[in-house]
């Protein structure tokens, strides 16, 4: 008897599980909105007292640009890619015959932060160089 009462009980409970319920959301779902593509501002700098340089820099439009100028020298150009590799060579020309202690400097910026960095104060004309690939 007592199994009987315990199956009787089971169908009844079991039947109970017969009904399926959807849920519909009264409101559509939120559309997110398409990524905004942010440029990145580089900047190449030369400082220092060399009365002439040599400048060796690359960017996507020009790849690679070499020019002899003075210092201060420095050029900015942007970019929306997600890394990018940098490279910046100063190799000084010339001091003044009045200079005493030779200085030159050169720097990579991205969005106004120093990415790299180089420097040198002797009298060997040796070349200046900073690279490195940058990720956003």
């Amino acid at each position: 008897m007592r199994t009987i009462v315990t199956a009787v009980i089971a169908l009844v409970l079991a039947s109970g599980c017969t009904r399926t319920y959807i849920s519909v959301p009264s409101t559509p779902s939120p559309v997110t909105p398409p990524a905004t593509v942010t440029s990145a501002k580089i900047e190449f700098r030369a400082s220092g007292n060399a009365t002439s340089v040599r400048v060796r820099y690359t960017n996507e439009r020009d790849g690679q640009v070499q020019t002899v100028t003075t210092l201060p020298f420095f050029t900015t150009f942007t970019s929306t890619a997600d890394n990018l590799f940098l490279n910046f060579e100063v190799t000084p020309i010339t001091f003044s015959a009045l200079t005493q202690f030779p200085f030159v400097s050169a720097q990579i910026f991205v969005n106004g932060d120093l990415f790299r960095e180089a420097s040198s104060n002797d009298w060997f004309l040796y070349t200046l160089s900073v690279s490195g690939t940058w990720r956003r």
